[in-house]
C-alpha cells in the first residue's frame, strides 16, 4: 500500500518536473509512512525516500516505518536534510505550499539556496482522495465507534444537562469504545442555538421541547468518522417536524444521486433544490459535504463552486441542513463511499426523527 502511494507521488514528480518533494503536513506524513507521531518530514525523490524526525520518536519511527531511510536529529528537520546533503544536485524542489509556514519557507530558502523551490498544491490530497478497501474498512471501524457513542447519548440525553455535559460524554465514550480521540470538537447545539451550523457546546441547559443537533466523529489509526443527527427532547413542534422531514428528504435525494462522474456542484444542487422548493433555501447556508479520510475535512468539497467530479473510491459526507435564526436548526449527516455503480452508505445510525 505504501509503495503504491509512493509510486503515485513519483508520477507527480515527473509530471511537475521536480527532483524532490518535501512532505511536511503530519496527516500526509502518516499517510505515506504510517508514522503516528507529531513531528516528521518525508523527502521523496525519483529513486529514494527519506524520513526525518527528532529524538523523541527514535524508537517509535523504527517500529512504525518500513522502506524509508530514517534520520533522527537534534536540529531542525529541514536543516538536517541540508546537513545530510540528501538533495545535493536537486534543481527543483517541491514543497506543500498550503501547509508551509513563512518561517519554514525562509529556512528552506537558506538550506536549498542553489535550488528552485516550487510550491505544490494537492499532490498528496489528490492521491488520498481515492480510498482503497483497507482505508474504507478503517473508516467503517471509526464510524461504528461513533455510532455506539450516539446510541449511548440516546440513553443519557435529558432536560437539565448542559451542552458541555453532552460534549464531555461524547469525548469520554469515544475513548472508552476504542477511538484514538475525537476527530474534532463535538458540536452540541440545542434549541435556538441549533441555528448555528458549527455551534460549539455551551453552558446552556437543554430543555424539554427543544431539538438538539449532535455532530460527532472520532479518529482511529489515522482515519476519521463524521456523524450528525438532530433529535427531539420531548414532543417537537409541527414546524420542527416539517423542517426535519425536508432535510431528510434532501439528504436522501443527494445520496441516491451520488455516483462516479457526477460533478460535486451538481450533487450539491440536488439537495439544495429539494430544500429551496420547500421555501427554506436561504436557510441552507453551507456546502452539502466534504471529503473524509486521513483528515476530517479533505479534498472533494461538495459545493456549488466546486469544479471536482466524484470518482469511485471517494469517501464524502452528505449533510444538508436548515438553520433559522431565533428558532433553531436541523442537520442530518451520513458518510458514503462512491462505488462503480452508485454509492454505499457507510453510516447505519437511524435517521427517522428520534423523540426522547
Amino acid at each position: 500500500m505504501v509503495e503504491r502511494r509512493l509510486q503515485e507521488v513519483r508520477r507527480q514528480l515527473t509530471a511537475s518536473r521536480l527532483d524532490a518533494l518535501l512532505v511536511s503536513h503530519i496527516p500526509h506524513v502518516r499517510y505515506l509512512t504510517g508514522f503516528s507521531g507529531s513531528n516528521g518530514l518525508c523527502v521523496i525523490t525519483p529513486q529514494q525516500q527519506y524520513f526525518l524526525t527528532d529524538r523523541r520518536y527514535r524508537d517509535q519511527s523504527k517500529a512504525e516505518i518500513d522502506g524509508f531511510d530514517i534520520s533522527v536529529t537534534q536540529i531542525g528537520l529541514i536543516e538536517e536534510v541540508g546537513k545530510l546533503r540528501l538533495l545535493k544536485g536537486a534543481s527543483r524542489i517541491g514543497f506543500e505550499s498550503v501547509h508551509t509556514s513563512v518561517d519554514s519557507h525562509s529556512t528552506m530558502r537558506k538550506v536549498f539556496a542553489r535550488s528552485k523551490l516550487v510550491p505544490t498544491k494537492s499532490v498528496i490530497e489528490n492521491i488520498a482522495a481515492v480510498k482503497d478497501e483497507l482505508e474504507i474498512e478503517c473508516i467503517k471501524r471509526a464510524i461504528r465507534i461513533t455510532e455506539r457513542v450516539f446510541q449511548k447519548l440516546l440513553h443519557l440525553l435529558k432536560p437539565g444537562l448542559t451542552e458541555q455535559d453532552v460534549a464531555a460524554d461524547i469525548s469520554y465514550w469515544h475513548r472508552r469504545y476504542g477511538a484514538d480521540g475525537d476527530a474534532f470538537e463535538p458540536i452540541v447545539a440545542s434549541g435556538v442555538r441549533g441555528a448555528l451550523p458549527h455551534g460549539r457546546a455551551s453552558a446552556k441547559k437543554i430543555r424539554r421541547g427543544e431539538m438538539v443537533t449532535l455532530d460527532l466523529g472520532c479518529s482511529l489509526q489515522g482515519y476519521h468518522s463524521d456523524l450528525t443527527r438532530t433529535v427531539a427532547i420531548g414532543r417537537p413542534s409541527p414546524r420542527a417536524r416539517r423542517i426535519y422531514q425536508i432535510v431528510l428528504d434532501a439528504q436522501c435525494k443527494a445520496i441516491e444521486a451520488a455516483r462516479p462522474g457526477i460533478r460535486a456542484s451538481a450533487l450539491d444542487r440536488v439537495s439544495r433544490k429539494a430544500i429551496d422548493r420547500r421555501g427554506f433555501g436561504k436557510y441552507f447556508s453551507h456546502s452539502l459535504g466534504h471529503g473524509l479520510g486521513i483528515e476530517i475535512h479533505e479534498q472533494l468539497r461538495l459545493s456549488a463552486q466546486s469544479k471536482e467530479t466524484l470518482k469511485a473510491g471517494n469517501v464524502v459526507t452528505i449533510e444538508p441542513g436548515i438553520y433559522i435564526p431565533g428558532f433553531g436548526g436541523v442537520r442530518i449527516e451520513d458518510d458514503i463511499v462512491v462505488r462503480d455503480d452508485g454509492c454505499e452508505v457507510l453510516t447505519a445510525a437511524p435517521k427517522e426523527l428520534i423523540i426522547l
